[in-house]
């Protein structure tokens, strides 16, 4: 992970359209030449000796994690913890619990109680079922180790995709302070850790596919993103047809990225068929919901246009109140707009749509985006639009390709006012900022 890492492979940004400006042109002869100058293995970047700012990086990343992990253990005391519930029963063969009767989020189905969660999140809770003396703190181990483990990830993640210097580590410091991702990684919610678990796959996909980008390790990695949260299936539309287009052997290569895709679509099919009896139902329509709010908007649709304006709302204009004692700006637990969330994610504008590495990711966000502006519900109590984090990897990337291109005093104020937003969100929901 040394700085000449800093790569950027020909996934990224092969050629510019003819028009293209000389300018942008010479920004891709250079990072071209760049990834000439390394190997596009990614397992090889990942065992080069760090240098010492990575080192500082990756040890400033594990102290302020652990560091509003405990802070928020203190002050916030989080729902009973029902995915070790879960994975307790799991251990035993069974997918309900009778504690989960009348919970939030839970279905009641032929007499019995289930939670309407993924698959893959129950799953990373397995090991903990032999350590006893662990259960208690498993939830914040658990999501505070995937967080910092993301976080880490930042680093070779911006350099994959363009940014070299002093810019890659602004780019890394804006993933992992000036996103969401540090406020759901903190908290050991189980609903935030979904989150965090689609997050660091999608993290190692798309250094994946700016490396080495063998198929099948693509679609493994996007199918275990979709098994975490399902919107982000939708991905693999841009990028399986970059992957066959225009290639003799797009049938083999079709095959190798979709057969992951499969085998995820059957393990959901055979999950959901095990609880209610149908491969199709989820238990989102069905679950128990806390919100008045909530239930109404659901009764219009699960999936629905008419959901659209509220979560442009929320996801866009959504602002705090402001009223006159401390702490003077109040956010809505129902959302907040990203852009006073993570402003920085605006640097992704700079990275263009003309090139054939960013179309892809540009492809990709708004695909995966489609599904979360239809749904009823975006999360409750919560900072910011947390679904976005769905589609954030992918527009991270394109931040990375922006600064590679233009990074001045506009873009650095933008990525610390990202990283005081979302801090103040963590003190703010672990209760440290009293409202």
């Amino acid at each position: 992970m040394t700085e000449d890492c800093a790569i950027w492979t020909g996934s990224a940004m092969r050629a510019e359209d003819r028009g293209h400006g000389s300018e942008a042109k010479s920004v891709e002869a250079a990072i071209m030449s760049a990834m000439r100058r390394v190997s596009s293995d990614l397992t090889t970047l990942l065992h080069r000796r760090p240098s010492r700012g990575d080192v500082a990086w990756c040890a400033i990343v594990a102290w302020a994690y652990i560091a509003a992990a405990v802070i928020a253990a203190r002050h916030f005391v989080p729902a009973p913890d029902r995915m070790m519930v879960l994975a307790e029963r799991i251990a035993q063969g069974h997918l309900d619990s009778p504690s989960f009767f009348g919970t939030v989020d839970s279905v009641t189905h032929l007499g019995r109680a289930y939670m309407t969660v993924e698959p893959l999140l129950p799953v990373v809770y397995l090991p903990f079922v032999a350590l006893a003396s662990l259960r208690a703190d498993s939830s914040y181990i658990i999501s505070v180790g995937l967080g910092i483990l993301t976080a880490w990830l930042a680093l070779p993640l911006a350099r994959a995709y363009g940014a070299s210097g002093r810019v890659a580590y602004w780019v890394a410091g804006m993933t992992a302070f000036g996103t969401l991702l540090f406020y759901v990684s903190v908290f050991g919610d189980f609903y935030y850790t979904a989150h965090v678990e689609a997050f660091v796959l999608l993290a190692l996909f798309l250094l994946e596919w700016a490396g080495p980008r063998r198929v099948v390790v693509l679609g493994l990695l996007l199918a275990l993103s979709a098994l975490a949260r399902t919107p982000t299936v939708l991905a693999a539309v841009p990028f399986g047809l970059a992957l066959i287009w225009r290639r003799p052997d797009w049938l083999r290569r079709g095959l190798a990225f979709g057969a992951p895709m499969a085998a995820a679509v059957a393990v959901y099919a055979a999950y959901n068929w095990a609880r209610f009896g149908s491969p199709t139902e989820t238990g989102y329509a069905l679950s128990r919901l806390a919100s008045e709010a909530l239930v109404a908007r659901r009764a219009i649709g699960l999936f629905s246009i008419s959901q659209v304006p509220e979560n442009i709302r929320l996801a866009l204009l959504a602002g705090f109140t402001i009223r006159g004692t401390s702490p003077f700006l109040v956010p809505s637990p129902s959302g907040l707009s990203m852009l006073l969330v993570s402003p920085g994610l605006l640097i992704s504008l700079r990275a263009g749509i003309r090139s054939s590495g960013t179309w892809v990711l540009w492809a990709a966000a708004a695909l995966v985006a489609i599904p979360i502006f239809l749904y009823y519900g975006g999360g409750y109590v919560q900072y910011g639009f947390r679904y976005s984090l769905d589609f954030t990897p992918f527009l991270v990337a394109l931040v990375a390709i922006g600064a590679s291109r233009r990074f001045g005093l506009l873009e650095r104020l933008l990525i610390v006012a990202s990283a005081v937003s979302v801090t103040y969100g963590v003190l703010w929901h672990a209760h440290v900022v009293k409202v």
